[in-house]
């Protein structure tokens, strides 16, 4: 029987991470993995979605280009088959990536199904039906999560679909009904609607990306409204008739009336489900509480040597969150003293366009935990470089606690911001006050001084506006 020091199950980026990590460390690693290297993230998620987000974003740019002076003769439509392609090209190219990675550090990948059995066991079923059994001193979970089948949105595959199937649909429909306005259904809203197709974004709660900052989130909806998407918040999608050739999408909007609009796709965005069935969590006695594994701030489970990590957990299931659960779960393993995860300055991004990024509490957040508050706002119209790229849309918003002069939670929508959120992310993490912050020196023209305008304007003191 093989024996390992570290055997993680699942290689998305909480996996694979963990994986190098331990070899690195000088620890036996081996890796199961059922399907392609980098899991959901870099084959069917961030890369693939991100590689669909520019394709659009030339798109747009090749459509526009009187505004920047370049004269283009002929229609400019997109190639679709094409555009997919190309993201699956990218997927592919990082998948291999993680396969070479993988062989310069020496970790063993088993290929199949992974479920743990009493005893540090791992129980690996190969597609043929093998089965191999392999011995670990240390078995890290982490086997992520699925889009959401709900029963009033039946995902066939087909006319009901997951983000798997939007990003492989073999040709552009003409329409589609997007539910569930988080980050996976605004960056798919935006795609689609951006290659020609009519869509509509359904979102149950009173505004898109629910979990920003109402101020943020009214802001993209505008944008998106802009950009030709129709959108419903406060509706729910009651039924979906599948039975003619188009389906029919019944809709409870926001005044409680029943709205039917005909679209060739659904797509179900409605979030995601842990994969913690079959994994062998009963049988080892793995306790579990909402679908999610329990653990402590080291990832350690109630039985000894079984840990697990990313989105089977607590926390956002983000491939970040996942990649850093990861690093500590192994050095905690490997005797060092990790520090434990703040959760509470994790960044979010969407990668729609303008593109939004946020992390630590809303304004709505704050004033609920009695804070008194000191906000600074810098609309994108007042930036030189956003007005010289040619799009206005965006601003940055910074909240500060009046008493400690402590950024609370720092807000942003616009072109580059999943870019410029890691400034205010190191910034809570080393309690940088404002007034500190005021003197540090941005350069321009730079989308990030918009940061430097928004703690001035948070000082009272605003230059450029």
């Amino acid at each position: 029987m093989n024996l390992y020091d570290i055997i993680v199950i699942g290689s998305g980026p909480g996996g694979y991470v963990a994986a190098i990590k331990a070899a690195q460390m000088g620890l036996k690693t081996a890796v199961v993995e059922k399907e392609s290297l980098g899991g959901i993230c870099l084959n069917w998620g961030c890369i693939p979605t991100k590689a669909l987000m520019k394709s659009a974003q030339v798109l747009h740019y090749l459509q526009h280009s009187k505004e920047y002076g370049i004269e283009i003769e002929g229609a400019v439509k997109p190639d679709f088959e094409a555009v997919i392609q190309r993201s699956r090209n990218v997927a592919a190219a990082m998948s291999k990536g993680i396969a070479y990675l993988f062989k310069k550090n020496n970790i063993d990948v088993l290929e199949g199904f992974g479920k743990i059995l009493p005893d540090k066991t791992v129980e690996v079923e190969a597609n043929t039906g093998n089965i191999e059994t392999y011995k670990a001193k240390h078995i890290i979970l982490a086997t992520g999560a699925r889009s959401r089948n709900l029963p009033n949105l039946p995902q066939d595959g087909k006319k009901i679909i997951g983000y798997r199937e939007a990003l492989t649909l073999s040709q552009l429909p003409q329409s589609m009904v997007v539910v569930g306005s988080g980050a996976i259904g605004s960056e798919f809203a935006y795609f689609y609607n951006a290659m020609g197709v009519k869509v509509t974004l359904v979102e149950i709660m009173p505004t898109i990306l629910p979990v920003e900052d109402e101020e943020i989130s009214k802001q993209v909806e505008r944008a998106f409204r802009k950009q030709g998407i129709k959108i419903m918040t406060e509706s729910a999608v009651e039924n979906v008739d599948i039975s003619q050739l188009i389906p029919l999408v019944s809709i409870k909007d926001k005044k409680g009336e029943m709205v039917q609009i005909e679209a060739q796709t659904v797509l179900s965005a409605v979030g995601v489900e842990t994969n913690i069935e079959g994994i062998g969590l009963q049988e080892c006695g793995i306790e579990t509480a909402k679908g999610k594994v329990i653990v402590d701030d080291y990832y350690r489970t109630n039985i000894e040597g079984i840990y697990a990590i990313g989105d089977i957990v607590h926390g956002p299931a983000l491939a970040h969150v996942a990649s850093h659960e990861g690093i500590v779960c192994v050095e905690k393993i490997a005797g060092k003293n990790p520090h434990p995860i703040d959760y509470q300055n994790i960044p979010g991004c969407t990668y729609i366009s303008p593109e939004v990024a946020s992390v630590g509490l809303t304004e709505k957040q704050a004033i609920e935990r009695g804070y008194s508050l000191k906000i600074g706002k810098f609309p994108y119209t007042a930036s030189g470089k956003a007005t010289a790229s040619g799009n206005r849309d965006g601003m940055v918003k910074v909240i500060f606690d009046k008493e400690t002069n402590l950024m609370l939670g720092c807000h942003l929508f616009g072109d580059n911001v999943t870019e410029m959120i890691a400034e205010a992310v190191v910034i809570r993490q080393t309690n940088t006050t404002l007034e500190q912050l005021l003197t540090a020196i941005h350069p321009h023209p730079t989308m990030s001084e918009a940061l430097m305008e928004a703690f001035e304007a948070a000082n009272g003191a605003a230059i450029h506006l």
